[in-house]
């Protein structure tokens, strides 16, 4: 059929060339363009039949486009908020000395887990062990003097004024010693928390001095995870709700967990609000300042119609897909789309349960494709 539509139109052609190439005068010319016009009137005639030929000798021969298909049912479909978040240790201490000193011994290393309580950093106290010798030494003189006043004063001998300076001293040498002992209590550095000793900041024979760092502890047991989420979501999340967290440095690890804690301030600085979680961190293998991923629920339905998003096209007239008619042949439907989210697209009109949408071979198919349905 294409070598005779071929053959007539190149006969057509070269007739034509060969007339043209004598035009002759002005009423010859005339004549031939109104003999060229009903030639090209029988020639569309004749092309239009035998395209019609054509396609039904391949409607004959072919068996349709492959396609797959999917039949729609209700689904559950459900939507996320999806924002990120830092993971935050609830137990750190950031230790640094109360009093200046030189470090004189460091008892632990980094990686080592210590206990609360536990001896980390000696500060060198030997001028303060020295003088605490020189008190109690005076103070022994100043409670047996006090105690021989107190004595006499009971028998009525001696003066007031003695017994109340002999006292004086013994209560003021007390004091002074009480204070040396927290004085020495401070060079002793002990771990405030249960944890693991991350960094230490300094080495034997540096000077300490308060608001310094020297070790960092951290304890990994339970963590918050705190993030930031968008003014337009507040009334959407709410405390105790369920969350799904991720975490990209730790694909195998999902869990669900609820909310601990809803921000009360909107920062004006970008409009969002903080909201925070708590989780429990089994054998300490998520870390502190990782990326987390917190998946917010703004919607579920069970009576869902869903599609790929992928098949889903546009034209001028708005979005449509292609289904199968009972007859396999294609036939394109405008619909209206709601939600997506991943790869699945709500279908809110256009479709009903049991259509049979196509999902794969959607590109070939144009409306009144003849289709062969596969698997």
């Amino acid at each position: 059929m294409k070598k005779i539509l071929f053959v007539i139109i190149v006969g057509i052609i070269t007739s034509c060339s060969s007339k043209v190439d004598n035009p002759g005068t002005k009423e010859e010319i005339l004549n031939q363009i109104s003999e060229y016009k009903k030639q090209v009137i029988e020639l569309n005639k004749k092309i239009n039949g035998l395209e019609k030929d054509l396609q039904s000798y391949l409607d004959e021969s072919n068996q349709g486009i492959p396609v797959s298909i999917k039949e729609l049912a209700f689904e559950e479909f459900n939507h996320y908020i999806e924002v990120n978040g830092v993971v935050e240790a609830i137990n750190a201490a950031y230790i640094s000395p109360e009093i200046n000193g030189q470090v004189k011994e460091i008892y632990v290393k980094e990686g080592q887990y210590v206990e609360k309580g536990q001896l980390l950093i000696r500060i060198n106290s030997s001028v303060t062990e020295s003088t605490i010798k020189e008190v109690e030494t005076s103070l022994e003189l100043a409670v047996v003097v006090f105690e021989k006043q107190k004595q006499l004063w009971e028998k009525n001998i001696g003066s007031e004024l003695d017994y109340l300076q002999a006292k004086n001293n013994k209560e003021s040498l007390e004091s002074r010693l009480e204070t040396l002992q927290v004085q020495i209590d401070m060079s002793m550095i002990k771990a405030p928390i249960d944890g693991i000793v991350d960094e230490v900041l300094v080495k034997d024979g540096e000077l300490a001095i308060p608001g310094m760092q020297i070790i960092q502890l951290v304890n990994l047991s339970n963590l918050y995870v705190n993030a930031d989420v968008s003014e337009a979501y507040i009334t959407k999340v709410k405390k105790d709700e369920m969350v799904v967290l991720e975490f990209p440095s730790y694909p195998d690890i999902v869990m669900e967990v609820p909310v601990h804690r809803i921000g009360n301030v909107v920062k004006s600085a970008n409009r969002t609000f903080k909201v925070q979680l708590k989780i429990k961190n089994k054998n300490g293998q998520i870390k502190p300042n990782v990326l987390a991923r917190i998946k917010i629920n703004d919607y579920n339905t069970e009576n869902a119609l869903l599609v790929s998003s992928l098949i889903v096209k546009q034209d001028l007239t708005g979005s449509y897909v292609f289904v199968a008619n009972v007859d396999n042949t294609a036939k394109k439907v405008y619909i209206e789309t709601g939600m997506s989210y991943m790869d699945l697209t709500m279908v809110t009109s256009g479709l009903s349960v049991g259509d049979r949408v196509i999902v794969n071979g959607y590109s070939q198919v144009s409306g009144g494709s003849k289709l062969e349905i596969v698997d």
